[in-house]
Parts: C-alpha cells; sequence; structure tokens
C-alpha cells in the first residue's frame, strides 16, 4: 500500500522501504530463478552432450558389428566354395568310376571276343589238319591201288 503525499515523511520512509524490501525479494527471486534455468540448461547440455557420446559409441559398436559380421562372412563363403569345389570333384570321381567300370567292361568284352576268335581259328586249323591227314591218306591209297 502506497502512502499518499500528504502522509508523514516516516510513514512514507517505511512504505518506501518495504516497496524497496518487495523489490529486492523479487529480484532475489528472479536471480534464484536464473540460477535455477542456467543449472537446468547445464543439466540440459550435460543430458545433450552424453547423449552424442551415447549415439557415437552406439555408432562405432554397430560399425564394429559391420566388421565382424564381414570378417564372418569372409570364411563362410570359402566354406561354400571349398564345398561346391569339393562337390564337383565327388561328380567328377563319379564320372572317372563309371568311365573306368565302361573301360572294364569293354576290355573284358574285347578279351571274351579275341578268346572266341581264337577259339574258332582252332577249330578251324583242327579241320584244315584232319583234312590234311585225310588228303595224306588218300594219297597213300592211290598210290597203293596204282600199284
Amino acid at each position: 500500500m502506497m502512502p499518499n503525499d500528504s502522509s508523514p515523511p516516516e510513514q512514507r520512509r517505511q512504505a518506501a522501504e518495504a516497496a524497496r524490501q518487495q523489490a529486492e525479494g523479487t529480484r532475489l527471486d528472479a536471480e534464484h530463478e536464473r540460477c535455477v534455468i542456467e543449472q537446468q540448461r547445464a543439466v540440459a547440455e550435460a543430458a545433450r552432450i552424453e547423449a552424442e557420446q551415447c549415439r557415437r559409441q552406439a555408432e562405432e559398436a554397430r560399425e564394429l558389428r559391420d566388421q565382424h559380421r564381414e570378417a564372418l562372412e569372409t570364411p563362410r563363403q570359402e566354406r561354400e566354395h571349398l564345398r561346391q569345389a569339393g562337390e564337383t570333384a565327388r561328380h567328377a570321381g563319379e564320372e572317372a568310376r563309371v568311365a573306368a567300370d565302361t573301360a572294364r567292361q569293354a576290355t573284358m568284352d574285347a578279351v571274351q571276343a579275341a578268346a572266341e576268335t581264337l577259339q574258332v581259328m582252332l577249330q578251324h586249323m583242327k579241320v584244315v589238319e584232319e583234312m590234311r591227314r585225310t588228303l595224306r591218306d588218300i594219297l597213300v591209297m592211290n598210290k597203293l591201288d596204282s600199284n
């Protein structure tokens, strides 16, 4: 409450002092609010910095994870190539075995055919030998008849 200009000077001085104290209290309250706001800003900045550090750490962890994944992928691909090469070699081995079996069978057939040919030739030779004997016998008989 502000006294009018007709109030006694002591009363005006007291009113002015009360107004000054109220203004000082308001100023102190404003200063306190400013300090609280500054603290909140500092806390917010610290939280922002910490969040940025966490983001960087997460990014580094992601990069490491990607590198690890790539490092694991290389041996997996090599194993796959080796598996395919092994499969190709197994298939080629199987084809070679089949070809060897076919060749063995062809060789056995050729040996059998050669044996049969030799058997026929032996029979022919026996027939020829028999014919010679018969001719000799005929010649001997003819000589005897002519005598």
